[in-house]
This record gives C-alpha cells, structure tokens and sequence, in this order.
C-alpha cells in the first residue's frame, strides 16, 4: 500500500549509532526480541545502550523493525509518544518519541483486540493523521502537515512495555518501539478544515466510567505540531512520511491501565468516538493480528 523504504533505512541522525557498540546493541536486541516472543517483560536494555543515548537506541527500534518486516508485517505509519505533559511526568521523560506502525498493530473501532497479546497495557486518546501526500522536504512545519494530511480519525492506542514495571529512561522506549501495542481507529473521516486541533477536548471511558480528560493543546501545544516535529525527525533519519500512512499524534491526556477485559471509549470534541474492546482471549507467543 505504502511505497516505504525498509525500517534499514538510514538518515542523518542514524549515522551517529556507533556511539554504543554493535555488542551492545545486538544484547539490547535480543532482549527486546525474547520479551515479545515469550510475553514476559525484561529488565531495562539501557544497561546495554546507556539511558540517553538516542541514536543507539533508534538503530535497537530498526533493528526489531527490520525483523518484523522480514516476518511479514508491513509499515503503515509511525506514532509518537510522549508528547503529553501528564505522561512525560509520569516517566521522568521530558522529549517526544517516535515508532514503527504496522498493519498488525492496526484494529478497527470495536474489533476485538485480545488481552493476551499485551504484556503490560495502557490505554490512552489520540488524533490519528491519514496523509494524502508525501512529507519529505526538509524542515517541514505545520503548512506542510496540513497539506498533506488527507483526513483524521479519533484513535485509542493501546501502548505496551516489554520493559517490566515500565521502568523506562528515554532510550529504553524508544528501543521498544516507543513502547507500542495497538491502535484503533474510528471509522469516520474528519477534515482539518476550520478545525482547531489545539481546542479539542478528550474523554476517555472505561466501562462507561470517565477515566482520563485532556485536550489538544497537551500534545506538543497541538497534535499538527506533533506530526511536523516527526515529519522533521523522519526527513533526517532518511524515512519520510508517505501519501496513505497513518500517524498516531501521540496523546492528549493521562494513561489508563489496562487491567483485564473491558471497553474504552473515546470522545473528541467535533471529531466523534471510537471504542477498543478488550478481550480475555489469548494470543499466544508469536501470534499477531492478521488483516
């Protein structure tokens, strides 16, 4: 669908990965891989790659992309993480992420997402972006995200840690692929036209019970900002963003566990709902969603 390079792709910011052995970041690698492949969460790999080193911890996430890639899955966006205040406090991270969207990451308002695929899950609202064009010139800023993207969906991203007890530095999120799980989109398609972002306000429900309240402004003062930081970020690193791919702004308000079965629904101001069903069937080591 999407003519994306492979997640090998390098860019000016990869070039940089040699600050961290390649040892290292393959034990950092294989730790990451056995954590999935078992579902059982691992002691933090920044022991390997250091807390803060990014370009090592980005050529960690490329490699498990690269792998999931030569698995079959397929690229069909990227997502941003902690871009909200709240979230950035309750990690002691205080920069955005990014990471690796596939199609088996990808469910639809009220498919059944089974509880067994996730380790240790955390839900929150977002704004998805579907691009109609191609951002890829260099220090692209928010004119350019806005011509670009096609549509936007209300969106719930079921985030998850290899990482036990979500002991996270920087570099440990974004090796586990800015600590995603799933997402699930809306079904009805909003233009940008004369809608302000900034001022959307968020409910999230679990179970019919309010659980998390934000607003656009909380992710990176708007979640167009968002896109244009990542579109920036992606241009550097010799991805850029391609027409058809979708784009998890990254959230408007706090994470809410998830503790067992159950609904999440999700209401944005003039952007309607989108709800994530959560069931108690198990997938087991190795399985992913098929489409």
């Amino acid at each position: 669908m999407n003519d994306h390079p492979s997640p090998s792709g390098t860019g000016g910011h990869a070039a940089g990965t040699a600050a961290a052995p390649s040892a290292r970041i393959g034990s950092a690698v294989a730790r990451l891989t056995e954590a999935a492949a078992t579902r059982t969460p691992c002691a933090p790999v920044r022991e390997f790659i250091g807390s803060t080193d990014l370009n090592a911890a980005y050529e960690v996430q490329r490699r498990l992309a690269e792998a999931r890639s030569a698995a079959g899955a397929r690229v069909t966006g990227a997502k941003i993480g902690l871009t909200a205040p709240v979230v950035q406090q309750q990690f002691g991270v205080f920069q955005p992420d990014f990471g690796v969207l596939f199609d088996d990451m990808v469910y639809a308002h009220t498919e059944p997402l089974p509880l067994g695929r996730f380790l240790q899950p955390r839900a929150e609202g977002e704004i998805a972006f579907v691009l109609g064009k191609d951002i890829d010139r260099p220090g692209a800023g928010v004119a350019d995200v806005l011509r670009a993207t096609e549509f936007v969906l209300p969106a719930i991203e079921i985030v998850d840690s290899r990482i036990a007890g979500w002991d996270l530095s920087i570099a440990d999120t974004v090796a586990d692929n800015a600590s995603s799980g799933a997402v699930v989109l809306g079904t009805t398609p909003y233009s940008l036209t004369g809608l302000d972002l900034a001022r959307v306000g968020m409910t999230l429900q679990r179970d019919g019970e309010p659980v998390a309240f934000g607003a656009g402004h909380a992710c990176l003062g708007s979640p167009v900002v968002a896109v244009a930081w990542l579109a920036r970020e992606l241009v550097e690193r010799g991805r850029p963003l391609r027409e058809g791919d979708v784009i998890m702004s990254g959230a408007l308000g706090p994470m809410v566990p998830v503790t067992g079965p159950g609904r999440f629904r999700l209401a944005l101001d003039g952007l309607g709902e989108v709800e994530a069903v959560i069931e108690e069937a198990a997938a087991t080591a190795g399985e992913e969603k098929t489409q």
